[in-house]
């Protein structure tokens, strides 16, 4: 019902209201800088003024200068002129400084709120939402609001400023004539507002298929590898190929709506002329006005047809920008459901986790994705799950594949809510705490590395930037990387490729252990650390890690039991459930689920068997 509501609404107070709305969004990157706006206006009003001033100079040339009647210097009159024109060109330069300062100031501003605010939002967001896209609203959509509110929006303020001046001194110079000019600005308006609406929405289309058409290439782009692979780039290149195609159809459709719109208004705004003229001729003829006035006339009204042909032409692109902002801005609106919204990383106004002891309870806890309000409906992964780290002991996850194991985990770090139980550290309830300060306390060590386009140096310390150089040295000896490490080009100062492609699986593995390290968090988390490596990068990287162990609270997930053996206690989950729990030698003994894995991983059985267990 509300659809329907919506959609019998009249469209264009729809659009009003939309870009009001816009502007209200808009208003707190803006209010900081009403120094410079108000001295913006300031300049606009100058410019406007020495614009409106070269008139009357003009009309007094006509009519007294040329005869040199009252006395007036021919001379004096062209050196005000020149004095007007100074005082034009320095204004409308400063207005145009200005103007394009707050521009790139406030969109600069919005970028970076925007990324600052997609960086907190939970992972519920995250899941359904597509990064290629969220990357096109901080490039594309900033670049065009920029563009347009750097200049776009600085021609149509003056504009407007010099068509309502413009109009008051023809009102001034001749009344008759500026009722027959002033009847004709309704045939113009209306169109504005007509095809200025159709020019916004068209805009917001192209902008949307262009974001999706982004969002495409960074996924293909992202996985070049797994698309050479499979010979998809043929095929991709044709869905990206139509995308950009649907994009140009959307622009072109845009355009031609800008296009009618200008031709329209030029012709109308310019035939009002050519009837003033004709009519102040005949006026001229008759006596009733000087060619003095005449030539003043005409000059006010090519300026107010000017100004309102200029604004007819950047209309359509102040409507993209009115679109790019509002699908910006439409980000900073997005529920935060998890990370606090007004305390960013000031840390002295979280709530830090009760001492650095690490002891960890699951306590009934039940969960399923979608639970913390994503679209789809929540799919159970985790039922009643209890079990308890102590302090500085080992407890491993294991399990079939799916069984929930790696969704503990990110439970444990806050990256979701649980439906039901409670999850406690340090006997505090995590949804009570700040997620920050929680996952200070928690190192991870994950199957999959992220490895930035960064430096040795900046990927070891990216969890603490300010990191000396000899405790990154330390840490780096600790994960048995030194060796590789100072064998690359330029030692810790080496640039590694985008998500680490220059590196082997077991130096990436080295390098998540070294920024662990570094870390020196009270819990450590491993997600199967150790899979998928060769005999050697997994017992340098298992070396590495017990290591980082001791004395450290460890919930450690693995497929691989032979890497769990001397875990303080092994917890079995199947399907979402805890079925089992004891140290290897209880469990082994059990003949339950997890005394067959162990048969299976530790028994001469053929090696196709145990690859496909």
């Amino acid at each position: 019902m509300a659809n329907s509501a919506d959609q019998t609404q009249p469209p264009s107070r729809l659009d009003v209201q939309s870009a009001r709305q816009t502007l209200r969004d808009l208003w707190p990157f803006v209010a900081p800088y009403k120094g410079r706006i108000v001295a913006a206006f300031f300049a606009l009003v100058g410019s406007t003024t020495a614009t409106l001033t070269v008139p009357l100079s003009v009309r007094m040339v006509i009519d007294r200068g040329f005869t040199g009647e009252d006395g007036v210097p021919l001379g004096g009159v062209f050196l005000g002129l020149i004095a007007v024109v100074s005082v034009l060109a320095v204004m409308s330069a400063l207005r145009y400084y200005l103007v394009t300062w707050l521009g790139e100031r406030v969109v600069a501003d919005l970028r970076a709120a925007v990324f600052e605010r997609i960086m907190r939002f939970d992972l519920s967001f995250h899941d359904s939402a597509r990064s290629g896209e969220l990357v096109s609203r901080l490039t594309s959509d900033a670049t065009q609001m920029k563009s347009a509110v750097g200049t776009s929006v600085s021609v149509a303020l003056r504009n407007f400023f010099m068509f309502v001046g413009a109009s008051i001194m023809m009102v001034v110079t001749s009344p008759a004539l500026s009722g027959a000019v002033l009847l004709a600005i309704p045939f113009i308006v209306l169109p504005l507002i007509i095809f200025g609406r159709q020019v916004r929405a068209r805009s917001r289309v192209a902008q949307d298929v262009l974001a999706d058409a982004s969002a495409m290439a960074s996924e293909a782009i992202s996985s070049v590898r797994t698309v050479q692979a499979h010979t998809a780039q043929g095929r991709l290149a044709r869905t990206f190929g139509k995308a950009v195609e649907a994009s140009f159809e959307a622009a072109r459709s845009s355009i031609v709506a800008r296009a009618l719109l200008t031709s329209f208004a030029i012709f109308v705004i310019f035939s009002s002329v050519v009837l003033v003229l004709w009519y102040g001729a005949n006026a001229v003829v008759s006596g009733d006005m000087t060619a003095g006035e005449l030539g003043q006339f005409l000059l006010y009204a090519v300026f107010a047809a000017g100004a309102l042909g200029e604004v007819s032409q950047v209309v359509g692109e102040v409507a993209q920008a009115i679109g790019a902002a509002d699908r910006l801005c439409g980000l900073l609106k997005v529920d935060v459901k998890i990370l606090p919204e007004d305390r960013g990383d000031d840390r002295a106004a979280v709530t830090p986790v009760a001492g650095d002891v690490g002891h960890v309870v699951f306590d009934h806890v039940s969960f399923g994705y979608g639970s913390n309000g994503a679209s789809s409906p929540a799919v159970p992964v985790l039922r009643d799950v209890s079990f308890e780290a102590l302090p500085g002991k080992t407890v491993a996850l294991v399990g079939p594949s799916g069984a929930g194991k790696s969704t503990v985990l990110q439970i444990l770090m806050r990256f979701y809510d649980v439906q039901s139980g409670d999850v406690l550290v340090d006997g505090k309830k995590v949804v009570d705490m700040d997620p920050i300060a929680l996952r200070e306390k928690m190192a991870l060590v994950p199957q999959d590395v992220a490895i930035f386009a960064a430096s040795v140096r900046d990927n070891v310390a990216f969890a603490r930037p300010n990191a000396s150089d000899d405790d990154i040295q330390a840490a780096l000896a600790a994960a048995n990387a030194s060796a590789f490490v100072y064998g690359l080009p330029d030692g810790i100062n080496t640039m590694l490729g985008e998500r680490g492609v220059n590196l082997s699986g077991g130096q990436r593995q080295r390098i998540a252990i070294a920024r662990a390290v570094l870390q020196d968090a009270p819990i450590l988390l491993l997600d199967e650390a150790t899979s998928a490596l060769d005999a050697e990068s997994e017992h340098l990287v298992q070396d590495a890690l017990e290591r980082l162990m001791v004395g450290r609270t460890v919930i450690v997930i693995a497929h691989r039991l032979a890497t769990v053996r001397s875990a303080d206690e092994i917890v079995v989950l199947d399907d979402g459930k805890v079925v089992e729990r004891g140290s290897h030698s209880e469990l082994a003994a059990s003949n339950g689920l997890y005394a067959r894995l162990a048969d299976l991983q530790f028994s001469e059985v053929p090696e196709k068997t145990v690859e496909r267990v």
